[in-house]
């Protein structure tokens, strides 16, 4: 019985050891007030800012730190069409997968915008390599882009829509839905709070990082033609008095103008999340009035 007992034993070792050995590392860690040394120390820095000296024209907002303190929260619980900020989740999906980067993905009419009727300089046949297709889906919010790699996507878009869903439940995005890969179905919702989550996660991805930080980009889609040159859609990346890690703007009539972004203000990094901004520079506006508060309350 004994003898019995010791191989029983050293069985549910062996199979607890090799069990832990296989387990894929964890990519992100989630973070939560009190569970980091420098939430404390953030937490008293922060303290000193007074939220009612900060008037912000978005009709959400929400300010984090990397230790999940809140600086500023507005309407942040409420579930609301995301537009373009859609794109990140979009490019997390393609990432998490194996399909090539190299593949040449080519647009076709059945990527056109059929929602918004937008227009794109990607006309049917141009052809760029996977990689520079979500390069323009997040630098440039090319939507046309966005539905290639969503059509090229194993079982098409129906089944890269589900993925983008599943992966939201996996980052315990509550409030979320997704419909569409581009940001074009006003159906495509999130809070503010579930924003803060998706950035924090998007960040860990090296390629979103520099995507979504490049002022410009030149590609060459056809192969009779000059290059297209694309533009980033957030103008503060012109500001040096920005340090940006990574932002993705988003603009519908039914979601106003919105702006999600990972910056460092006062040598911390901070992720801003605002929705619904009326006006087109309002967004850019509100991010500078966040800094200013933060600057200023700290060192005043």
């Amino acid at each position: 019985m004994k003898h019995r007992l010791m191989l029983c034993c050293l069985s549910t070792t062996l199979f607890v050891a090799a069990s832990v050995a296989a387990a894929p590392p964890l990519k992100l860690a989630k973070l939560e007030p009190g569970n980091h040394p420098g939430h404390t120390t953030a937490a008293r820095a922060w303290s000193e800012l007074n939220p009612k000296k900060l008037t912000l024209r978005s009709a959400a907002a929400l300010v984090v730190d990397s230790h999940g303190n809140e600086l500023y929260t507005k309407h942040s619980d409420e579930a609301l069409p995301i537009a373009s900020i859609t794109k990140l989740m979009t490019a997390m999906v393609i990432l998490d997968s194996s399909l090539s980067l190299d593949e040449p993905v080519r647009v076709t009419k059945a990527d056109r915008d059929l929602i918004q009727l937008t227009g794109s300089r990607l006309e049917y046949g141009a052809t760029l390599p996977r990689r520079q297709m979500l390069q323009l889906a997040l630098m440039a919010s090319e939507n046309r882009a966005a539905n290639a790699l969503a059509r090229t996507w194993p079982g098409g878009k129906a089944a890269f829509v589900k993925a983008m869903n599943k992966k939201a439940r996996e980052l315990d995005m509550q409030s979320s839905r997704f419909a569409d890969p581009a940001g074009l179905d006003p159906g495509n919702i999130a809070s503010a709070r579930d924003l803060v989550k998706m950035v924090q996660a998007a960040a860990t991805y090296p390629m979103i990082r520099r995507a979504t930080t490049t002022k410009s980009i030149r590609v060459r889609p056809y192969r009779r033609r000059g290059e297209l040159r694309y533009g980033n859609t957030n103008r503060l990346l012109k500001n040096k008095a920005w340090s940006i890690q990574l932002s993705k703007t988003g603009y519908l009539n039914e979601a106003g103008r919105c702006l999600t972004m990972q910056a460092k203000i006062a040598d911390e990094a901070l992720v801003i999340v605002l929705l619904n901004s009326f006006g087109k520079l309002t967004p850019f506006g509100d991010s500078n009035r966040i800094r200013n508060w933060i600057e200023n309350g700290i060192d005043g």
